[in-house]
């Protein structure tokens, strides 16, 4: 497996995390880069909807972990690829997301698809 491909450590995960500002500026983040790129990201929804499970007091802790590294790799301002490259930029961010919810498939449930099709503004 590359270094590209293979799932983040905890470990990883957390420093992540910590970079983004914790969970509460992770969050804070989360909001106001959506409200600059929403439009420009085809994977708005399932970020979103990633968010919104990795918030949910009923998912367990390992996908809550998971999916907010992910969610902080997005909200971070400088990672591999930088978001203000024209069609590249959000490449790195969509494949952290693909490689997070893939490692917690299933937990991603459609009441947090529905909040984000809400959250976007987008038909049920």
């Amino acid at each position: 497996m590359s270094e590209f491909t293979r799932p983040f450590t905890k470990a990883e995960m957390d420093a992540i995390r910590r970079a983004a500002g914790g969970d509460d500026g992770v969050a804070s983040g989360f909001w106001a880069k959506l409200r600059r790129v929403g439009g420009r990201i085809p994977f708005a929804e399932d970020l979103v909807a990633a968010f919104y499970c990795a918030t949910d007091p009923a998912t367990p802790k390992r996908v809550k972990v998971i999916l907010m590294g992910a969610i902080a790799y997005f909200v971070l301002p400088t990672d591999a690829v930088s978001d203000f490259l024209p069609l590249l930029g959000f490449a790195d961010d969509a494949a952290v997301l693909a490689t997070a919810i893939a490692q917690v498939a299933g937990a991603i449930t459609e009441e947090h698809r529905a909040k984000a099709k809400r959250a976007l503004d987008l038909p049920a």
